[in-house]
């Protein structure tokens, strides 16, 4: 596990911006948190060893980032790269 993947996993809920890479190749800024379940309709998740689910705050949907393309994170005004 990077360091980066690291700090996300360990934030305990709390809001967190994500820069990483889309599959298409543009870069993405998602600010979210881990552990929302109220939104939960019973789909299927991805590959967990690949990819952590994020909650977006601002679309109030799940994302899927790969772990492979995070470039930077932001909580308590701290940048991690």
């Amino acid at each position: 596990m990077n360091k980066l993947t690291e700090v996300i996993e360990n934030s305990n809920g709390k809001i967190l911006t994500v820069v990483f890479v889309k599959k298409d190749g543009t870069e993405r800024v998602l600010n979210g948190r881990l552990g929302v379940t109220k939104h939960l309709k019973g789909g299927v998740s991805k590959n967990g060893d690949q990819y952590i689910t994020i909650f977006d705050l601002q679309n109030g949907g799940y994302r899927s980032v790969n772990k492979e393309t995070i470039k930077e994170v932001r909580i308590n005004k701290e940048v991690i790269r």
